[in-house]
């Protein structure tokens, strides 16, 4: 749904189909999954939980929806198919909220919750729940219906759901902190003890642990990652940059490493087996599988939208790659490079053929450390394609994880602080 669309309530998703991107119906809506925050601010809603074909019920994060529309749901096409199990943060709004008695803050009367409505937050890709909709009077029975104003009121405007700032175990902490970027957030779960350490890791959900494990310390990651259930482990390990990924499963025993490749998607699973290949410390090491990768025959429009993902870094955004099919890596020929500011001075119909930067020279996938860094210095480049001798694009190497294997091996435990006085004027 688009930012600014009309919230939708909960009731009217209950059994909605749910298809792919070519059509193909893959489930119905059977749950909606929120996490409920400290206070007053209302749940954020992390996914679905829909039943396919098969009976089988799993989560389809809300980052996967593109579209909620005339009682229809589209999906990215991407699914993990695993069965769904609720985690300590989640509440699930069919199940646990609907038909709650909860209080009105103004007057402290009880009210029965009939639904709840959803939207999604402006120029952002999250969504929340922002109203209830409540029934005055004593809570009806399997014989008497509940009589009394039914209103629409603001989340806040209701006590009963969120959760207590006393709460005990990850649900607080986690709700606390929600709003701390992953490399914050790593630095507080690195000072936790072991065994809370386990315990918060366990009720992120999979996308945010994977942003946070990457940047945690090596001991800490593999700490983690081996007390998660084999099967969340590979999901997490999918979920993280491939780079960081394939970082994280060559520091594991060779027994671990290849039990945890069988549970990942074929695709991602090859990406890591490649990225492991090479060694450590040299650009096929530190590369991305995952760049930004267009035809010859794709607009300025076609690359406007790919680099407009929410889901890339700055770095990988900075920048599209131009290759012959295929255009997964390793691709066809590559061909050229666009950055990101002549994008931005083209019209939108352009062939992105038609302005490649194809003068600059790839890094070769076994050049080293020193050489990748010298390359970006002296383009002033964030980011730069790998190129092997058949003319292939391998993948992308950024900025941050050159800085990563250039800085002290301890570095992340450091704690960097900006002054406290910001000159305002200039000086």
């Amino acid at each position: 749904m688009a930012a600014g669309a009309p919230r939708i309530f909960v009731s009217h998703l209950s059994g909605v189909a749910v298809f792919d991107p070519a059509g193909d119906q893959v489930g119905r809506v059977r749950d909606l999954v929120v996490m409920l925050r400290v206070g007053q601010r209302p749940p954020r809603l992390l996914g679905l939980v829909v039943e396919l074909a098969t009976r089988r019920r799993i989560f389809l994060p809300m980052t996967r929806v593109t579209a909620i529309q005339s009682g229809q749901i589209i999906t990215t096409g991407v699914l993990n198919v695993r069965r769904f199990e609720q985690r300590p943060t989640e509440r699930l709004v069919f199940g646990e909220l609907l038909d709650r008695r909860v209080t009105l803050t103004e007057t402290g009367e009880e009210v029965s919750v009939l639904d709840l409505s959803v939207h999604q937050l402006p120029a952002r890709r999250e969504w929340e729940i922002d109203r209830v909709f409540v029934r005055k009077g004593r809570k009806g029975s399997a014989f008497r219906r509940a009589k009394g104003e039914a209103l629409t009121v603001e989340w806040t405007a209701v006590t009963g759901f969120s959760l207590e700032e006393q709460a005990q175990g990850a649900e607080s902490l986690l709700a606390t902190f929600e709003q701390l970027r992953p490399a914050d957030l790593a630095n507080v779960l690195h000072h936790l003890s072991s065994k809370r350490r386990a315990e918060v890791a366990a009720a992120l959900d999979d996308d945010r642990l994977a942003d946070v494990l990457e940047e945690l310390p090596e001991d800490d990651q593999i700490e983690i990652l081996g007390k998660l259930k084999e099967e969340r482990a590979a999901d997490v390990l999918e979920a993280m940059d491939p780079d960081d990924a394939a970082d994280l499963l060559g520091e594991l025993p060779t027994d671990d490493q290849e039990r945890l490749l069988r549970l990942m998607q074929p695709g991602d699973a090859a990406d890591m087996r490649r990225l492991m290949s090479y060694e450590e410390r040299t650009a096929g090491g530190l590369m991305t599988t995952e760049p930004i990768v267009l035809r010859p025959d794709a607009t300025v429009a076609d690359a406007l939208a790919r680099v407009r993902n929410a889901d890339l870094s700055p770095a990988l955004a900075a920048q599209v790659y131009v290759c012959r099919p295929p255009d997964e890596t390793p691709t066809g020929k590559y061909l050229g490079t666009v950055h990101f500011q002549r994008l931005l001075r083209e019209p939108p119909p352009s062939l992105v053929s038609s302005i490649l930067d194809s003068d600059l020279q790839p890094l070769d996938p076994e050049a080293d450390l020193p050489a990748i860094a010298g390359f970006f210095a002296t383009y002033d480049m964030v980011a730069a394609p790998v190129v092997d001798e058949a003319g292939a694009l391998l993948g992308a190497v950024t900025v941050d994880d050159v800085l990563d294997h250039m800085l002290p091996e301890d570095w992340r435990e450091t704690e960097f602080h900006l002054d406290e006085e910001v000159p305002t004027d200039g000086s």
